[in-house]
């Protein structure tokens, strides 16, 4: 049967023409193909002894090695054993039947959410215009000479030598356009990529600035229960302190005799003995020679500390005269404000309201000092008082103030940009005692542990201990200037080193204390180092030409400011000039942290010096509100603590920033 011409005829042969010849095989190869194998199948599946043997299957294999020897069936038959499953599909399909396809297998909601491509490009012309050597265009474009060869060709062959010069002529401007295209492409996916990060900034700043209120509230939250563990803390001092006096009463108190069980039953009116009576210890008495408390802050707020550097927290309406003096304890803490309206107030800073006025002093308070819930104030009265903010009666929320008076329950912070006066009461706990000795003035003053130094108009330094509430030496600033000339002189008279003392300015403008270390700036320009040990100055620093207003020290330098509008700062280990600074006006308020030194010089903004990076740069309200057209009034105090700043100005605000 395999012998059959008429078999052989059904091999025909594989079509020559250009269709088919890239086609793996024909239909009708295909076919006889198959049969020719299915016979021989079935020769062999017979049941034959030796199926080799028999002259059908010998015939078979001929005809199918005949036909596996022509070389178009072998290309056929091995482009079809290199041909993916894809390629049989593209092959067979269109490319819109192909994308109908695939649409089709793609679910309706992902088809009603794509989302609108603003790009005027293709993912094509990016890739193009991003890696320009993997096309054709690009690589014939990188293989172009230097302008300047391009202008020397052009000048040796011209323009004019036929077909050959314009077809070259296209062909360049036909590769600088495509360049063009790309660039354009890729500055469209430069801007594509800018609007990209400044979504991801907003969004970043977006979520910066909710994790930033989260942060307030937490230390709002932490303030009000520190604020609760405090009072708890009193409360527990004070019923420790009644039970140690009734225990050391009971371990003083004699035991009961008969006659004196029988006396006490004969008679009922005496409720306590005299000798009782006489063992208690005074509470007014104890009031004023008890030691303040000093009580510690259990956390440090971080707040400020994640807002860029001259960034105004808050503004506050303080007082309606000029600031004279203002202090704080910590960030976010407690401040106090002295302004020559005669008023000394109270400040929550974490709340931006007003907790108290201070009453006591009859005239303006020219300098104060806030440490650990202790306040020291200097009154233009002669008299330093000593007051624990600790005992003030005020709720941290404002919500209520005296639950039996509705008036009192009044919010502290002013609505109206005026000064609200808090409820009557509030700070009437917290003085502790009175000193009294100077004559004149109080200018500056300083206090650390229980040593607190202060300076007065009547020309004398007096240091005083805060256990006993008594002064323990007076310096002689005139006696002392005097016999440190005469040491250095040999002569007894004293004689001026600088210019004469400015009468309107304070002859004690500054001092800072620590242990028996004391630094004090005068008026003379001078500033003297004591010891109070000996009550002698140890050395005096030269160098200023007006009245020293301001002065800090740390173990390696001191920095004073002056009225001869500079900052100079000195090194403690040689006594010379570190470094020094002017500015246009006198500078009345200066104080340093570890990395900055701001300092008010006479103008609506602060001056800070950043030691770190050494640079000088402006903070405060004459910034923030010139695009406002607006102009604020001079800053006459400021401090800083921790990069936390609070400046006062002469029409009674105050301003809270970031520094």
């Amino acid at each position: 049967m395999a012998s059959d011409p008429a078999h052989q005829n059904e091999f025909p042969d594989p079509p020559s023409s250009p269709e088919n010849e890239g086609s793996v095989l024909s239909t009708r190869g295909i076919e006889a193909f198959s049969r020719k194998v299915t016979t021989t199948a079935s020769h062999l599946m017979a049941p034959l002894g030796d199926p080799t043997s028999h002259p059908h299957y010998q015939s078979a294999m001929g005809e199918v090695h005949k036909q596996l020897r022509r070389p178009m069936l072998q290309r056929n038959v091995f482009s079809m054993a290199r041909t993916t499953p894809t390629d049989l599909v593209r092959s067979t399909l269109s490319s819109k039947e192909i994308q109908s396809r695939a649409l089709s297998y793609v679910p309706d909601e992902m088809l009603q959410n794509i989302p609108e491509d603003e790009n005027q490009y293709s993912l094509f012309q990016g890739f193009q215009a991003t890696f320009p050597e993997f096309t054709e265009e690009g690589r014939k474009h990188r293989r172009r000479v230097s302008r300047g060869r391009k202008l020397l060709e052009e000048t040796e062959t011209g323009h004019g030598d036929g077909p050959h010069g314009v077809h070259k002529l296209r062909k360049e401007k036909a590769s600088m356009m495509h360049q063009f295209e790309m660039l354009g492409v890729r500055k469209n996916m430069a801007s594509c990529e800018i609007r990209e990060i400044d979504n991801k900034m907003a969004n970043l700043m977006g979520m910066r600035r909710i994790i930033l209120e989260r942060l307030a509230n937490l230390e709002q939250e932490e303030a009000l229960l520190e604020h609760e563990i405090v009072e708890v803390e009193g409360k527990l001092e004070d019923a420790q302190d009644l039970a140690d006096e009734a225990e050391s009463i009971a371990l003083q108190t004699p035991p009961k005799s008969d006659e004196d069980v029988a006396s006490e039953t004969g008679d009922a009116a005496d409720f306590m003995s005299q000798s009782v009576y006489e063992k208690i210890p005074s509470t007014r008495a104890s009031s004023k020679t008890r030691k303040p408390r000093n009580i510690r802050r259990k956390s440090m707020p971080i707040l400020h500390e994640h807002f860029k550097p001259g960034t105004m927290i808050r503004s506050v309406r303080a007082h309606k005269d000029s600031i004279t003096t203002l202090d704080f304890d910590a960030p976010f803490g407690l401040m106090v404000t002295a302004a020559m309206d005669d008023s000394v107030r109270v400040w929550d800073l974490n709340a931006g309201r007003c907790i108290g006025l201070l009453e006591g002093h009859t005239a303006s308070v020219r300098t104060l000092q806030v440490e650990d819930n202790i306040l020291a104030t200097g009154s233009m009265d002669a008299t330093i008082r000593l007051w624990d903010l600790s005992k003030a009666h005020y709720d941290p929320q404002g919500s209520q103030f005296g639950k039996d008076d509705e008036d009192d329950g009044i919010a502290f912070e002013n609505p109206d940009d005026q000064p609200v006066d808090p409820p009557s009461g509030s700070m009437a706990d917290c003085p502790l005692f009175t000193l009294n000795a100077h004559l004149d003035e109080i200018t500056a003053l300083h206090f650390r542990d229980n040593v607190l130094v202060s300076g007065s108009a009547d020309k004398t330094l007096r240091q005083w201990d805060l256990e006993k509430g008594r002064c323990v030496q007076t310096l002689d600033v005139m006696w002392a200037a005097a016999q440190a000339s005469a040491l250095a002189d040999g002569d007894g008279t004293w004689r001026q080193t600088t210019r004469a003392a400015d009468g309107s300015a304070d002859f004690v403008g500054a001092l800072q204390v620590f242990e028996s270390a004391l630094a004090c700036g005068t008026a003379d320009g001078m500033v003297r180092l004591w010891d109070l040990r000996s009550g002698q100055v140890h050395r005096s620093l030269v160098g200023h030409t007006g009245p020293v207003t301001c002065l800090q020290f740390d173990d390696v330098h001191l920095v004073t400011g002056s009225l001869d509008r500079s900052i100079r700062i000195w090194d403690l280990r040689t006594g010379s000039i570190y470094d020094a600074f002017a500015f246009d006006h006198p500078i009345t308020s200066m104080m340093f942290d570890t990395r900055r030194i701001v300092c008010a010089a006479g103008e609506d903004v602060v001056k800070v010096y950043d030691k770190v990076e050494g640079r000088h740069w402006d903070c405060g309200a004459g910034i923030t509100e010139a695009e406002e057209q607006k102009s604020p009034a001079i800053v006459e105090r400021v401090r800083i603590r921790d990069g936390y700043m609070v400046e006062g100005r002469r029409d009674g605000v105050v301003g809270v920033w970031t520094c």
